[in-house]
């Protein structure tokens, strides 16, 4: 159980891939206003230096958390916050920044996180966090950059692995009222996007990899959207737009003959497209034009061509990937404000 050692002023850690009782107040008070090599090595320890630094010395401090996939770089920021947060001020206002903040860590691992083969919850994109002190040392407030989201994530995964947490979540908790008015049921393999391979001869199912708690996970999401300031309406949209990218990796097509030779397409069943427009509030015809056909701009008029069914699929995924990239970026907005 002894997880963490230091080289000078780096605190190295190993993921023990299971709860210790390292952590919670009792440690926290342990490690308060000590000198690192006072007590036994932690990310508490570390996390008390920059704090104490930067309250007593007025410097800005920096904390760099990095490693491999799967060592433990989410766990890590979460420790650390929750020290600071232990040892701020009680104001109101410095709870409510502290809350805030702490609340958008099961929030972006909801839309950010994702299973993979080396980690359950792997964070697939990256992040800079910022919080800013006032003189005594109490949060003012924060901001978050996001990186690189793994958008390609949304439309494919690999074997064994999964598509971003929260479409499992919502299918998985979200009430039977809630599922009919985003058209949707709570097999995930009934969903393309959420299907664990593309291969027609593969027997494994989604409840193989199914080691998650997404009933419970859920909640505590829904929690902190509430948390960050978001409205019913704005709460009812996140999972419009949700549900729309699901119904949206449902639309198929298939080719259609012309006269004059050129490949084109049409949607095969158009379940999934009717789907997906009453959730984006958009015209069923829009949609269909804008995913199997072309246009392009001349210097005299706009020229409309066919596309292909393969490239008709890459339009449609584009389209996934774009909404939930920009859901993702309004919800860190969201919480920056």
């Amino acid at each position: 159980d002894e997880i963490y050692t230091y080289i000078g002023l780096v605190v190295i850690s190993i993921n023990p891939y299971k709860k210790l009782k390292i952590y919670g107040p009792e440690k926290i008070q342990e490690y308060r206003s000590r000198n690192v090599y006072e007590t036994k090595p932690h990310a508490y320890a570390i996390a008390d230096a920059a704090y104490r630094w930067l309250r007593d010395k007025h410097q800005n401090q920096c904390i760099v958390i990095s490693g491999e996939s799967g060592a433990g770089k989410t766990e890590a920021s979460k420790i650390v916050m929750q020290y600071v947060a232990s040892v701020c001020g009680k104001e109101q206002e410095v709870h409510r920044v502290m809350q805030v903040l702490l609340q958008s860590n099961p929030l972006l691992e909801a839309f950010g996180n994702a299973k993979t083969t080396r980690n359950d919850n792997s964070s697939r994109f990256g992040k800079y966090m910022e919080i800013e002190f006032n003189f005594k040392g109490d949060p003012l407030g924060g901001e978050i950059t996001n990186y690189l989201l793994e958008k390609s994530r949304v439309v494919a995964h690999a074997e064994g692995e999964r598509n971003f947490h929260i479409f499992y979540q919502l299918l998985a908790s979200a009430a039977n009222s809630q599922l009919a008015s985003l058209r949707l049921k709570r097999d995930p393999e009934l969903y393309h996007y959420l299907q664990v391979t593309e291969s027609a001869d593969s027997d494994v199912t989604y409840d193989q990899y199914s080691t998650f708690d997404d009933k419970k996970d859920f909640k505590v999401v829904e929690q902190a959207l509430v948390g960050i300031g978001l409205q019913k309406t704005e709460l009812r949209g996140v999972f419009k737009f949700i549900a729309a990218i699901l119904h949206l990796g449902n639309i198929t097509f298939k080719p259609i003959e012309r006269a004059d030779e050129d490949e084109a397409c049409e949607v095969l069943d158009k379940t999934g497209l009717i789907n997906a427009s009453a959730l984006l509030e958009g015209p069923i015809e829009v949609l269909e034009k804008a995913l199997t056909i072309k246009t392009v701009d001349t210097l005299k008029e706009q020229v409309t061509v066919p596309i292909s069914v393969e490239k008709a699929r890459n339009a449609r995924d584009a389209l996934a990937k774009a909404i939930y990239s920009r859901l993702f970026d309004w919800l860190v907005e969201k919480v920056n404000s």
